[in-house]
């Protein structure tokens, strides 16, 4: 089993950074895939970033590409999202999720661990 523990949430303004980041425990992750997921209110949980489990793969939704940037630190056990830029529409609980595989699915069904979520507000 894994335990993920998201921290780094918050209220920003609109333009500033947040840094996220995803604890594991149980577990080591270097054999796991992970990605970040978010829901925002009366929507469905949508993919963010993934990064396979040596980290040289990584992929980004469109709508954060060029602001996020996904990391981890298998010593660490613990997987990062850098926010830059952001955007009020950025404004949802943001999940870390692993999964058995070398390569991060961008369906929210495929994984196999969640984290409890971090709540990210942006004002305008």
């Amino acid at each position: 089993q894994v335990q993920l523990v998201e921290s780094g949430g918050g209220l920003v303004q609109a333009g500033g950074s947040l840094r996220l980041s995803c604890a594991a425990s149980g577990r080591i992750i270097n054999n796991l895939a992970m990605g970040w997921f978010r829901q925002a209110p009366g929507k469905e949980r949508e993919f963010v970033a993934g990064i396979s489990w040596g980290g040289g793969s990584t992929a980004y939704a469109d709508s954060v590409k060029g602001r996020f940037t996904i990391s981890r630190d298998n010593s660490k056990n613990t997987v990062y999202l850098q926010m830059n830029s952001l955007k009020p529409e950025d404004t949802a609980v943001y999940y870390c999720g692993a999964v058995r595989r070398y390569y991060y699915p961008s369906s929210s069904s495929e994984y196999d661990y969640w984290g409890q979520g971090t709540q990210v507000t942006v004002s305008s």
